[in-house]
């Protein structure tokens, strides 16, 4: 048995109270504790989760160091006779480069996905899916909207409860999104019975497939993937599946070296109880910014908050750093909080109420010129001197950025002239052929979007590799 799967540690992690502020007056410490208001997602916890106050994550170990064969191992989907696997497989075989960038992302995350897909005894290949949608881009973002690895739609993650608000958008966290595209193959099959089948919702969105099996079934054709008339997107995507499946199960067939992965956790997960900057938590990893945000894509914020029930992830080799200098670290935390504005302004009037710099609430709010903050919305802003308390739980899972055009000033009428002269009140105005045309718009470039008998989580998504 996987030692891992045994490890499912649900024990709060990092119990740590920290020593005292060197001050005269007032003590201050730094708690990261376990919330006893707070109920976790279950879906969390299947990250391996070490609680390093009691344990070490060298404790946490698997029965073969080779993470291909472990894939291997789980291949089931039968293989698909069709032309458009071997174009696929000589597409990507021709360019080693790409590859290899999209192979060297993927060890971050393939361990877990790996993990659990075998849990939910499905087939391995499934777990190579992201390379297709993403090429294991955490960062992705389609025309469509689609975000993540996985790429989600904004209504399809809704529908699986992936949270998308002002601080967090869960469409790119790695074990929720994960866990919620799983959730979706695995109903897909259920509907149709059939892997093929069920990867071609995915993309183009299960209603479509629907449909397409009843105009089939009604000219009395054959009802399987290659039978079914669907978007060349969807005709070219399970073949994209299979190419990728092929070079992982021979690699040195196509000329390719697979980069080394072992077969155990790349990361753990770590309860986040109070309020911490990002670059705060990096640093107490000791890692790079980049680094920290490869795991943990999904904040919006420069701030992770604590009342969200939140988890941030760290490398294995990294987390027991985090907890020693934790342990030491004296300063705040976090140095932001969050406004609720109460009338609609713009930045540079909420900027003079407050005495802040109105370029850094645009930055860090993501705010476009020519948009005025619309009331309601929840707005992050550096602390004030002296204040030391949490973002509240209500505005961490709640709050919203909404925004409005800014009225643009009337032009001023100019006055008629008082002379004779006749030349202004006779000209004739522009004709439609002096005029600027306004370009048109081109519908066939929007994709469409939404799940159930719309499109699927990526269909139209153009990704950057």
């Amino acid at each position: 048995m996987n030692i891992i799967r045994s490890l499912r540690i649900v024990s709060s992690l990092l119990v740590l109270l920290l020593s005292a502020c060197a001050t005269t007056t007032t003590t201050t410490t730094n708690e990261w504790s376990p919330s006893a208001d707070t109920k976790r997602d279950p879906r969390a916890t299947q990250a391996p989760r070490v609680d390093l106050s009691k344990q070490s994550v060298s404790s946490v170990m698997a029965p073969s160091n080779n993470l291909w064969i472990h894939i291997r191992q789980g291949f089931q989907l039968p293989e698909l006779d069709s032309p458009l696997v071997l174009q696929q497989t000589r597409w990507l075989t021709a360019r080693p480069d790409y590859l290899d960038r999209s192979m060297a992302r993927s060890s971050r995350y393939l361990f877990y996905i790996v993990e659990e897909v075998n849990r939910r005894k499905m087939p391995s290949e499934l777990a190579l899916l992201p390379f297709v949608e993403s090429a294991f881009n955490p960062e992705a973002k389609s025309t469509a909207k689609a975000m993540g690895i996985w790429q989600f739609m904004p209504r399809t993650g809704k529908d699986f409860k992936l949270t998308q608000n002002v601080f967090r958008d869960e469409r790119r966290d790695v074990i929720q999104s994960t866990n919620a595209a799983l959730d979706y193959l695995q109903r897909l099959y259920n509907q149709f019975g059939d892997w093929q089948l069920a990867l071609a919702a995915y993309n183009w969105g299960e209603g479509n497939v629907a449909k397409a099996i009843k105009r089939n079934q009604a000219q009395r054709k054959p009802t399987d993937y290659r039978s079914l008339t669907m978007p060349r997107e969807t005709r070219e995507y399970v073949p994209k599946l299979m190419a990728y499946k092929n070079i992982v199960n021979d690699p040195a067939a196509y000329g390719i070296v697979l980069p080394e992965l072992e077969n155990h956790p790349y990361f753990v997960a770590i309860d986040v109880t109070r309020d911490i900057d990002v670059e705060v938590a990096a640093q107490l990893a000791e890692m790079s910014l980049e680094d920290f945000r490869n795991l943990n894509p999904a904040f919006n914020k420069p701030v992770i908050l604590g009342a969200a029930d939140q988890q941030m992830l760290l490398p294995f080799t990294r987390a027991e750093l985090f907890q020693m200098n934790l342990a030491s670290y004296s300063k705040p935390l976090s140095s932001w909080t969050a406004l609720t504005v109460t009338k609609s302004e713009t930045p540079e009037q909420l900027a003079t109420r407050l005495a802040l710099n109105s370029q850094l609430i645009r930055d860090v709010n993501n705010i476009p010129r020519g948009m005025r903050i619309r009331a309601g919305s929840t707005i992050l802003i550096p602390k004030p001197p002296g204040k030391d308390s949490d973002i509240p739980m209500h505005v961490a899972e709640h709050g919203q950025l909404k925004l409005d055009k800014t009225t643009p000033p009337k032009p001023k009428t100019a006055k008629p002239s008082q002379g004779n002269n006749t030349t202004a009140s006779t000209a004739k105005p522009k004709t439609a052929s002096t005029q600027q045309k306004s370009p048109s718009t081109n519908a066939s470039k929007s994709a469409k979007t939404g799940s159930g008998s719309g499109s699927g989580v990526s269909a139209g998504v153009k990704t950057t590799p």
